[in-house]
């Protein structure tokens, strides 16, 4: 590798790393590094805000060194701490297995297959006795721990923090251990589970990794960084239309991070995108443009990409239906039936039984923001008359027409 390769790989997109001069001599000695990668499979789908620690990943692939990822399956069937003053609900092996599948196909949208080991924690943790347990814990104090912002911050408050969160960190960091990792990635919000890994590694006598830290990829809300349940996401296993309209929704200031997080345009031309648009001389719309057929493409091909764009222009621009819609084929009676007095459509619950939406809650917030229409018109209510054949548009990109099976 040249001194150009590596500062490229260790400074495009990168918030932090410990250390980065140990980490500079391990690329430079020639060694096949192992890289750790874990995730939590609570929750299946990808989105973009991992896909900015994956295309790092997959970087260093290129370059010869190993993915290792590690699927958090025993701490899943425990209930692992979210890192949001809440902890994650305790899941069935079946669950697990499940979601564990479905993130794996995502993940190799972007990271090489045949270049990845995939782990199982239960390799290591199910062999685990009282005695082991009680071992790991020895190796740190409560203070060490309350020293993360999240625990100090509700210890101070007086809030409760369960044990199973205090042990979280310790079974991530031996996580660590157990494939001898030379680098662990993660957001910035892991640095403190990424450091225990790396002190658990120096007391067992291991070199101990460093710490890869990736930015935050702050949602199309243009406030909080992505995610799922705050509705700010783009999943990467979303159709490409959706995608694209989506990244056209960003707001402008976030342009120039998307570019650099989630593509591969060159850092010269996107330092002309910065000077440009602090310039006011450049149209968002051109650049949003360019931002999605880059990620469309990465993820779908190129084919897909010019396909998406045609479908934001007509659709989302000329606000043309779109020439090909899915139809819904669904019994009008039984919606009606689930109200009292057996009249008109429950939507709500009609937009998630067609999969228009993920919940009826978020169908109930889409009407309470008048962002549902049919044939045209936008709906005011939760009840509304439906005729068989009829447009249902929500948002600004799903569309479904609706057949009324009682009449065929």
């Amino acid at each position: 590798m040249t001194s150009q390769d590596i500062n490229y790989v260790l400074k495009r997109g990168v918030a932090e790393i410990i250390v980065e001069e140990e980490l500079r001599e391990l690329l430079r000695s020639g060694k096949q590094l192992r890289l750790k990668e874990g995730f939590d499979p609570s929750f299946p789908d990808i989105h973009l805000g991992h896909m900015v620690t994956l295309r790092k990943l997959r970087q260093f692939q290129d370059m010869g060194h190993q993915v290792i990822l590690i699927v958090g399956d025993w701490t899943a069937q425990i209930g692992d701490p979210s890192g949001v003053s809440a902890t994650r609900p305790m899941l069935s092996p079946e669950q697990v297995e499940a979601n564990a599948r479905t993130y794996m196909e995502q993940f190799f949208k972007v990271v090489d297959k045949e270049k990845t080991e995939v782990r199982w924690q239960t390799e290591w943790f199910g062999k685990f006795t009282l005695a082991d347990v009680i071992q790991l814990t020895s190796k740190f104090t409560v203070a060490q721990f309350l020293a993360r912002e999240d625990f100090s911050n509700r210890y101070n408050a007086g809030r409760p923090i369960a044990i199973t969160e205090l042990l979280y960190p310790l079974l991530q960091a031996y996580d660590s251990v157990a494939i001898e990792a030379d680098v662990e990635f993660g957001g910035t919000d892991q640095k403190f589970n990424l450091l225990v890994g790396r002190e658990l590694q120096s007391t067992v006598g291991q070199r101990p990794q460093q710490c890869f830290m990736m930015p935050l990829l702050v949602g199309t809300d243009g406030s909080q960084k992505m995610s799922k349940s705050l509705g700010n996401y783009i999943g990467i296993a979303e159709p490409p239309h959706e995608i694209y309209g989506k990244v056209m929704s960003i707001p402008d200031n976030l342009i120039p991070d998307y570019f650099e997080l989630v593509t591969d345009v060159p850092d010269e031309e996107l330092a002309e995108f910065r000077k440009e648009l602090e310039q006011e001389r450049a149209n968002p719309i051109i650049l949003k443009k360019r931002l999605a057929r880059e990620i469309v493409t990465r993820l779908y091909g190129q084919e897909a990409a010019d396909r998406a764009e045609e479908h934001f222009s007509n659709v989302i621009q000329k606000k043309k239906a779109p020439e090909e819609i899915v139809e819904y084929h669904i019994s009008f009676k039984e919606l009606a039936a689930q109200r009292a007095g057996g009249t008109g459509i429950d939507l709500s619950r009609l937009l998630a039984e067609t999969g228009l939406v993920e919940s009826r809650s978020e169908a109930t917030r889409l009407l309470r923001q008048e962002a549902v229409s049919i044939d045209g018109e936008k709906v005011t209510t939760y009840i509304a008359p439906l005729q068989s054949g009829s447009i249902i548009k929500v948002g600004k990109r799903r569309f479904a027409k609706i057949i009324n099976t009682d009449t065929i």
